[in-house]
């Protein structure tokens, strides 16, 4: 297919129509089949203008929900943030000082750059990627079989702490599988031998908190409130003498999490 610039398309068509009405046919090309070269040229610049306007519409379907933004996206998120205990004022759909105050206090404390705007990785960690909801999504590659076995390991897990200590969880375990000394899959990191007591005292056959599903999404989704820990424990109960000589690097609820 031939690309044409614009003003290119324009000032060939506009010269072709003034010789066209002039008359002045190159090479004494006869009427009709010069007709017909005008529809395909004027088809070809159809085409063309389609596909510029298909890319521009492409980029602002994914414009960023920031100050001054309006619409049910931003709805959506301070609706989501109301209902994780964060203040962005009426659920309005006007993003205004309380939403960005709102979403600066949310990136903190998820461990995202604070700079108040809704972003790709903001919405995966509100639980709102793919344009909304809280259950879509691909989760990155991982199935919904690996939210649901992540889930039940968080659970178990965290079971009575707060809601960002549960991601905060399910960071660890998304941190191993990236980390050289773990296995590389979900499922590697969460059955390695002796990784999580409750896979022995039967803590994971308990039934599964309705938070833990989403924190597992979270996690998924790139949500890391610890900052990049691979480990975590309760201090208050853990007798590892060898986990104690690990560096922390967050606490969250019961938990030290560190490297």
């Amino acid at each position: 297919m031939v690309w044409l610039s614009c003003d290119s398309q324009a000032y060939f068509c506009l010269s072709i129509i003034e010789l066209f009405v002039k008359g002045c046919v190159p090479m004494k090309i006869e009427k009709k089949k010069f007709l017909i070269f005008i529809w395909r040229v004027g088809l070809i610049i159809l085409v063309n203008l389609m596909i510029i306007a298909m890319l521009l519409n492409s980029g602002g379907a994914h414009a960023l929900s920031k100050y001054g933004s309006t619409g049910s996206e931003v709805t959506q998120i301070q609706q989501r943030l109301q209902e994780l205990g964060y203040d962005p004022g009426a659920a309005d759909g006007i993003y205004g000082t309380r939403t960005k105050n709102a979403i600066i206090c949310f990136q903190r404390d998820y461990g995202l750059s604070d700079d108040g705007i809704a972003g790709p990785k903001t919405l995966a960690a509100l639980g709102l990627t793919g344009g909304g909801g809280s259950g879509g999504g691909s989760y990155g590659g991982f199935s919904e079989s690996d939210v649901q076995l992540l889930a039940k390991i968080i659970s178990a897990e965290s079971r009575g702490e707060p809601y960002q200590g549960q991601v905060a969880v399910g960071a660890v375990i998304m941190n191993r599988i990236a980390h050289p000394s773990f296995p590389n899959t979900l499922s590697g990191v969460i059955y390695q031998e002796g990784a999580f007591s409750c896979l022995y005292d039967g803590g994971i056959n308990a039934p599964v908190a309705d938070s833990a599903y989403q924190a597992a999404r979270e996690a998924i989704n790139g949500s890391d409130p610890t900052g990049g820990a691979i480990y975590y424990y309760n201090p208050a109960k853990t007798t590892n003498k060898w986990i104690w000589s690990r560096q922390v690097i967050a606490v969250i609820g019961a938990h030290n999490f560190a490297i």
